[in-house]
């Protein structure tokens, strides 16, 4: 039997009525009766009537449950709230019509009703679900569920014996609806999607004090209740061990489903999504749902249900049962976005036997990579190769190709871009020497990428990437700082295992308060640097990955590979800089350290991100290599220029590293080219300190201010960084601090460049 109920749903001048129940009457003639509000109301205006005794008030979620003791001298009750002269008509709590039945308790929002037919036959044949009370969120205007369900399944699952579809007139949710892209927990860009507007029909649901109001009205007599959704399926399990006979067996009448959301990896054009093509899960999600299923006997009258739990009562951990959320059922105006990223996307087997076998479907399959991950230890490399993006970085070309060569690097592909400074002819005459590849960026062929990606993007069809074992992303300013060994490649790879990742967590270096350029290389210059352990700018912990050119990855990042084959998730072996593995939740997309995953045993990637103040005057100048519309000014100095503290350790590199600028300045013009990009270099210095904008901008750099709180970073809140220096107050920054002292301001709406 399929019966439609609706639900009191009225709004008066100071109340929204959601339902109102009156219980038969007791021998005195008072009758017990259940009022509930929706959220908005403040308690302290609620009060007895002459004929309606408030005894309790029971709060969920804003919304209010009221009993009270009703003398029901005629068929209408007064509304116990100040003001109100309202009288209303209840309804009778029906709790015979489910009795002694295993039910099944959900929302629909938007499902159709072929998938609710699905879901009815799914859990009466592997659940023993006898019964079903579905709270339906359709407008008024909508086609009503019961009518269309008697069609659709022409008469109930065997063993099932009734379904009440209850409805109510007004809507019950908050903010965007919970069928958009936008509501879905793990749909990739949602920070750069425009919000939805709010739609209370569809929206998530917030009038939690209905489920009382369910409660009382229909379930108080049901054997046992399992909460989920329309759009969630219980996991298949044995007989004695269903939601429904664990909660009947469970000593406090409560046990916890915990949910996990599952995702087709492609529905067939044409055709709505079922259960059954429902295939897959994200490798590196943890994150779920949670319900409850209860037996109500055992439920004490003042442990209120809620969505996620049932009052204080704490369910026994060891006797939880499992539910998979059918996202692609529930978030139905997708509008063909992705509900997760495709790269996170694995096969499930249980879930693909449960599509053929259970719901007799034919999904379609995620693709397969075509050949087995070779395990290799690391100590067996093949060639180490960098690639870079360079403008106007003349200067420094050969320091940084140098070191490089000299820790164990074979090949360097180079791509520039408007080069004014002779980083042009350097690199051809390096090319012409056989020391690396330099090429043109294709950028602005590639429309819409920046110079960084489309460089990338170029390089996987260079023949020199073919024949890498190994490759990073590296800048001119970054330098692989190997702590282990004899400072070489070769050192890191033998302590890494079968590693075939290897992240280098920045370090920070500041300016060491040297503000003249200066011709001579990097690392024996700038010293001081951040601390090891500071997370704070956000910037301090990103790293650069070593990884193996195994094709796991579809291309390369600019901090790791990117566009990762999910089906080889379980082929990576990825450690950080002291050879600790990479939790799975950093495979996909991850590029910054965290406090677990930061490490620099191993090797450091020392990031010289200023230099000297006049070589940041001429890096302004030219502006960025990847974010290219953002300014380099006062903020981006303020967070990058870390001279805390000190560290020396590359220096131990210095010989081999003049001894390889030597061989590459010996090369037959190599060292006029670097001496006319120095020239070049001082000369643009001139040219903006000429000018009083950047004359300016140099001075405050240089100022005692600035080297002050190119020491204080640890001390200062994510904020600080966001808002600039000038947020930071001139007592703060004149002050001694103590190693505790711990600055922050309020939210900023803009980020300070």
């Amino acid at each position: 039997m399929i019966e439609a109920r609706n639900l009191f749903g009225t709004t008066l001048e100071h109340v929204t009525v959601l339902d109102l129940l009156a219980g038969p009457a007791g021998s005195d003639g008072h009758r017990d009766v259940r009022m509930f509000l929706a959220k908005g109301l403040d308690p302290k205006q609620l009060e007895s009537r002459p004929d309606l005794a408030v005894q309790t008030v029971t709060s969920v979620a804003g919304g209010l449950m009221v009993r009270a003791t009703w003398d029901a001298t005629d068929d209408t009750l007064p509304v116990p709230v100040k003001g109100s002269a309202a009288r209303l008509r209840p309804a009778m709590p029906e709790p015979a019509l489910l009795a002694g039945r295993r039910v099944l308790l959900a929302q629909r929002n938007g499902q159709s009703v072929a998938q609710v037919a699905d879901w009815l036959r799914f859990h009466t044949r592997l659940h023993g679900a006898e019964g079903a009370l579905i709270l339906d969120r359709a407008r008024p205007e909508e086609p009503p569920l019961a009518e269309q369900l008697l069609e659709a399944l022409d008469g109930l699952p065997r063993g099932m014996d009734r379904v009440l579809v209850v409805s109510s007139p007004l809507p019950l949710g908050q903010g965007p609806s919970e069928r958009h892209v936008f509501q879905a927990p793990d749909a990739p860009g949602k920070d750069r999607m425009d919000r939805p507007d709010d739609d209370p029909w569809t929206g998530e649901f917030k009038q939690l004090i209905l489920l009382e109001a369910l409660r009382w009205r229909f379930l108080t007599h049901a054997r046992s209740v399992a909460f989920v959704d329309i759009s969630d399926i219980l996991a298949p399990a044995p007989r004695g061990r269903t939601a429904f006979t664990l909660a009947e067996q469970a000593k406090d009448g409560v046990i916890q489903l915990i949910g996990r959301r599952i995702y087709p990896w492609r529905v067939r054009k044409g055709q709505e999504p079922r259960f059954g093509d429902h295939i897959c899960d994200q490798f590196d999600n943890p994150g779920g749902n949670r319900r409850w299923a209860i037996r109500p006997d055992r439920i004490p009258d003042d442990q209120p249900l809620r969505l996620v739990r049932v009052g204080g009562i704490q369910a026994d951990p060891l006797q939880s049962a499992f539910f998979y959320r059918a996202m692609a059922l529930r978030v139905t105006e997708a509008g063909g976005m992705p509900l997760a990223p495709k790269t996170s996307l694995v096969l499930d087997k249980d879930l693909l036997d449960l599509a053929k076998d259970t719901f007799g479907q034919d999904p379609i399959l995620p693709p397969v990579s075509e050949a087995e991950v070779p395990r290799l230890p690391a100590s067996v490399p093949g060639r180490t190769g960098i690639i870079t993006c360079m403008k106007n970085e003349g200067p420094f070309i050969l320091e940084w190709i140098a070191y490089h060569r000299a820790i164990g690097v074979d090949d360097f592909l180079v791509y520039t871009n408007d080069c004014t400074d002779g980083t042009d002819r350097l690199l051809d005459l390096l090319q012409g020497h056989g020391i690396l590849q330099h090429r043109d960026n294709p950028f602005r062929q590639m429309q819409g990428m920046r110079p960084q990606h489309a460089a990338l993007a170029a390089a996987e069809a260079e023949p020199l990437m073919a024949r890498l074992g190994w490759a990073i992303c590296m800048d001119v300013d970054e330098f692989l700082n190997i702590h282990v060994g004899g400072g070489h490649l070769a050192d890191l790879y033998a302590h890494v295992g079968d590693a075939n990742m290897i992240s280098c967590t920045w370090r920070l270096f500041g300016n060491s308060d040297l503000h003249e350029f200066e011709d001579m290389p990097t690392p024996a210059r700038f010293t001081r640097c951040a601390p090891q352990l500071i997370r704070k700018p956000h910037q301090a912990w990103g790293f650069k990955t070593l990884f193996r050119n195994l094709g796991i990855y579809k291309k390369m990042g600019v901090h790791r590979p990117k566009g990762l084959k999910p089906d080889l998730w379980e082929q990576i072996s990825w450690v950080n800089g002291s050879g600790k593995p990479m939790p799975k939740e950093m495979l996909r997309n991850g590029w910054r350290s965290t406090m677990d995953t930061y490490g620099y045993d191993l090797v450091t990637l020392n990031h010289y991100a200023v230099r000297d103040a006049e070589s940041f005057l001429v890096k302004r100048d030219r502006g960025r290599v990847n974010h290219v519309e953002r300014d380099q000014g006062l903020g981006y100095w303020f967070r990058m220029n870390n001279n805390a503290v000190e560290d020396r350790s590359i220096q131990r590199m210095l010989p081999a590293l003049e001894a390889e600028i030597s061989a590459l300045k010996a090369l037959p013009g190599v060292a006029e080219q670097h001496n006319a990009c120095v020239a070049a270099h001082r000369a643009r210095i001139k040219a903006l300190r000429d000018g009083a904008a950047f004359e300016t901008f140099y001075q405050e750099i240089t100022g005692p201010r600035l080297e002050r709180l190119s020491r204080m970073h640890q001390h200062f809140g994510a904020n600080v960084f966001l808002a600039g220096p000038d947020s930071v107050p001139d007592h703060v920054a004149a002050q001694d601090v103590a190693p505790d002292f711990f600055f922050t301001v309020d939210d900023v709406d803009k980020t300070a460049h």
